[in-house]
């Protein structure tokens, strides 16, 4: 059967979208433009079978490993979601519980990450972690300003210290915000920003150093207690007193469940502000992020905003101002379906799964391993040097995504630029049988490969087919 019976329509003129007779309704044209809005209306059933089948073609959320997002709820959710898809989050004075409820969020997370006084600290929801991430740098970049001016001093050329595998997201902050990135190169002795050489990246115009619970392109732990040693210690030195940002997108929903005795979080008197993401994690679809501060002063007052909106007051800091208010309450809804011991449970299965995974895959014989998934339940591996120059690990995600499973490869960062890597997101919903067929396609791609008469010919210049 041809794409286009399947699809609904053919694809003859690739700016327009043909309809089948079979989905044509009568009185309708047959066929629609793409890229400009159409001279007049269709059917509701027309135009949702249209974009069901243009969406039909993207691939297996459940099958993608490469997405750190939450592509699975339950039922009760999906319900949920639907009855609150019309809640603004910023109107508060309209969803006043909506409004309490993002609150309680909030202050449960500052629980979690034993905040000295939780509900004293101040949080906000985000649309994802990385408009949480932007707030935490503004503050920090704000209070570093007033201290400076306060004192008499300069205050145009602040720094930003963070390691060189840090998300996308602290990059974009950086620059739209006038900081200078101090990108600390992470190395095969030191895998992670983990407090070395510090002193050479701090002076007085850093305004923070970020500290990442769960890199992003392997998924483990920077040592947050031994970066704020090495801060005490230029700090006795210097006088430079440096704060932290933990960027706990993945692990901030991890670690206080499955590694609960690991001091990362507000037990560390030097960290400001954690972020996390709600839709990692947290458990929630796209997108939801949080931010939370230990207490009220260290986020300045100048950040937060009253605003007068449909005929009442309200305090606003995020940087988005309309946004769904639906995510907040399925956040609120996970929160009180699994409790502390139901989130334990998750996130110990997924690290479970992980590891399994991990170990399965060093004993194939062509891999090595970076890590093992002890910290998140993510882990990468290497192509051993010595093993094959017939292929390599984007011919095995090439393999891969013909049986549906997107399994990315992607050079590691700066001083690593030459290593390439695979890696695997184990997220609640990849069950232990889920991971063993992913690990007898896995063994067949690789004896495939091992068993060519030659090397794999590459496009010279081929596009990446995945990004941080």
């Amino acid at each position: 059967m041809s794409r286009s019976i399947l699809n609904g329509y053919t694809g003859s003129d690739p700016d327009r979208s043909e309809l089948n007779p079979l989905f044509a309704r009568p009185g309708e044209a047959h066929d629609l433009p793409k890229f400009r809005l159409p001279a007049s209306e269709a059917l509701p059933e027309t135009a949702y079978q249209v974009v069901h089948d243009e969406a039909m073609l993207d691939g297996n959320a459940r099958m993608n490993l490469a997405t750190f997002v939450s592509t699975w709820m339950d039922d009760h959710a999906g319900r949920l979601y639907l009855e609150a898809a019309d809640k603004n989050m910023i109107d508060k004075d309209e969803y006043p519980r909506t409004a309490e409820i993002e609150a309680r969020c909030w202050t449960m997370l500052a629980d979690l990450w034993h905040a000295p006084q939780p509900r004293r600290a101040i949080g906000t929801s985000t649309i994802g972690s990385s408009e949480a991430c932007m707030l935490g740098g503004l503050a920090l970049k704000r209070r570093w300003r007033n201290a400076r001016r306060a004192a008499g001093k300069p205050a145009d050329r602040p720094n930003l210290v963070m390691s060189s595998a840090v998300q996308v997201c602290w990059e974009k902050f950086c620059n739209y915000w006038d900081v200078e990135p101090r990108l600390v190169p992470i190395s095969e002795d030191h895998k992670v920003l983990d407090g070395y050489r510090l002193e050479d990246y701090v002076d007085e115009n850093t305004i923070g150093v970020v500290a990442i619970m769960g890199v992003t392109y392997t998924g483990m732990y920077e040592p947050v207690a031994k970066i704020a040693q090495a801060l005490d210690a230029i700090q006795e030195r210097t006088g430079l007193d440096v704060p932290i940002h933990v960027d706990a997108a993945s692990g901030g929903m991890i670690a206080p469940f499955v590694q609960p005795d690991l001091e990362w979080d507000f037990r560390i008197n030097r960290v400001a502000s954690i972020s996390t993401s709600g839709h990692k994690y947290g458990l929630v679809y796209p997108g939801i992020g949080w931010v939370v501060w230990r207490e009220e002063s260290a986020l300045p007052e100048e950040l937060i905003f009253e605003v007068s909106y449909l005929g009442g007051q309200m305090p606003t800091f995020a940087l988005n101002f309309s946004r769904p208010g639906a995510q907040v309450l399925l956040q609120y809804y996970m929160f009180l379906r699994l409790g502390f011991d139901g989130y334990r449970r998750v996130q110990a299965n997924s690290r479970d799964v992980a590891r399994y995974l991990a170990g399965e895959i060093a004993q194939m014989g062509p891999f090595e391993l970076w890590n093992d998934g002890s910290d998140i339940p993510v882990f990468a591996w290497r192509l051993r040097a010595d093993h094959t120059d017939r292929w390599n690990l984007y011919d095995l995600s090439d393999r891969l995504r013909m049986k549906g499973w997107l399994v990315p490869a992607y050079p590691m960062p700066d001083n690593l630029a030459d290593l390439t890597v695979q890696r695997i997101v184990v997220r609640n919903g990849l069950s232990r049988d889920l991971a063993d067929a992913l690990l007898e396609d896995m063994r067949a791609e690789v004896t495939y490969l091992d068993r060519l008469g030659g090397p794999l010919p590459h496009v010279e210049g081929r596009p990446a087919a995945f990004h941080h």
